[in-house]
């Protein structure tokens, strides 16, 4: 099993890696669905904790439909994080009608290339997801995060095996939302995914969520017993 923990923050990132974490998903702002961590976090995370690093490069919330001025950014985004020598790229590209943009992600994935692409949640906002996981997957890109398009990926745990089964040996489907410790086990060995993303947040005292270091240790210990 492969475990990728959502950090929000260098703290959050801290923390996952004092837990045992190897691969994190850095961002900003979890409260408004993420958007691209500064320079500095990044570095600090690959530099400093050695941690595989996949950057989100969402340069604002709301939907996933962006002007050429956002692309740009996002552009750049991407070159910067190749510099800093991150371990993957997550982003996700819409039309209007909720249908995979198919020729942005390929744009994307050929830039990131050689450091891989994670097509994002956007996925679970797909008109028909089947259609979308082809589209995807002849972008380019190494994985789709999906909840099976459902709040939830218990709630969408059907969906979530039936992509499995689809995917096969082309992409590899990433498990997330709502993935917890009491739960990696039943959503595992339902589903056949071979690799969950959490964030594993506990609100501090200050108000804010953060990634808590012994939520990810008993994920990890509980991912680590599912048997096939």
């Amino acid at each position: 099993m492969e475990i990728e923990i959502c950090c929000g923050s260098i703290q959050s990132a801290a923390n996952a890696k004092a837990a045992g974490a190897k691969r994190i998903e850095l961002c900003q702002n979890l409260n408004e669905g993420g958007t691209t961590p500064s320079y500095a976090a990044i570095k600090h995370c690959v530099e400093e904790l050695h941690l595989d690093v996949f950057v989100l490069v969402r340069p604002r919330p709301g939907n996933f439909v962006y002007n050429e001025l956002e692309i740009r950014t996002m552009e750049e985004d991407v070159r910067i994080c190749k510099q800093l020598g991150v371990a993957g790229i997550v982003v996700g590209f819409l039309h209007e009608d909720g249908s995979i943009d198919t020729a942005l992600t390929r744009r994307f994935t050929e830039l990131a290339a050689p450091v891989p692409v994670t097509f994002h949640r956007a996925f679970d906002r797909c008109k028909d997801w089947k259609k979308s996981l082809e589209e995807v997957i002849h972008c380019g890109c190494r994985r789709v995060l999906t909840s099976g398009c459902q709040p939830t990926a218990m709630e969408g745990k059907e969906t979530l095996k039936a992509l499995v089964q689809l995917a096969g040996d082309r992409i590899t489907i990433l498990a997330g939302s709502g993935v917890r410790p009491d739960n990696v086990r039943e959503l595992v060995t339902y589903t056949g995914v071979r690799e969950v993303h959490g964030s594993c947040k506990v609100q501090t005292k200050g108000g804010y969520d953060e990634t808590c270091a012994e939520e990810v240790v008993a994920l990890l210990k509980n991912a680590s017993t599912i048997t096939r």
